[in-house]
């Protein structure tokens, strides 16, 4: 099963994924992390965030280009966060994909749904602000739109958490235990 879920900054879009993956009970759990450690504060936050997710059984692989290519076999959950970092390191990163990033993620997403029973995908909703922006950002937004869109056809389940609240744009959040 593959299931996208967005939302904006602070939605509680994160935590609610994980209690998703909890609530497939399919072990063993992967957490592919996408943000890179560009200072000592996120090398921090990283650390954190490990220490969390390892009380929840998780597992955790930090990539941050090549999805594809990432060792996703033999789990029966895996927990992607998130593909708004994984697309800006694609774009930006040496060694991405560079504006075949689309292409190179979406690739990814469909060799590692087939490794593993579930997928969940976590990406951010940044379209909905009103700014105008510059060029690359527009570039970045249209790419990572597309990328979501892609997976939200591809996806069984897409929920859009606001204000914590889950809304079910596409699928049955209340089946899930029955499609397990």
């Amino acid at each position: 099963m593959l299931i996208l879920v967005t939302g904006g900054s602070g939605s509680g879009k994160s935590e609610f994924a994980e209690n998703l993956v909890l609530r497939l009970h399919t072990k063993p759990y992967l957490y592919v992390a996408t943000m890179y450690p560009f200072d000592e504060e996120c090398l921090q936050r990283i650390q954190r965030h490990r220490a969390m997710r390892r009380e929840k059984e998780f597992d955790t692989l930090e990539c941050y280009t090549g999805l594809k290519d990432a060792g996703t076999e033999g789990y029966g959950t895996v927990l992607l966060e998130c593909m708004s970092n994984l697309a800006a390191n694609e774009m930006y990163q040496e060694g991405g994909s560079g504006d075949r990033c689309v292409e190179e993620i979406l690739e990814g997403i469909r060799r590692v749904r087939e490794r593993c029973t579930h997928l969940v995908v976590v990406s951010n909703e940044i379209f909905s602000d009103g700014i105008e922006y510059d060029p690359e950002t527009r570039r970045y937004q249209r790419y990572l739109g597309e990328i979501n869109c892609r997976i939200a056809e591809m996806a069984d389940l897409a929920v859009e958490v606001v204000y914590t609240i889950p809304l079910v744009h596409k699928g049955n959040l209340e089946k899930l235990e029955e499609r397990r």
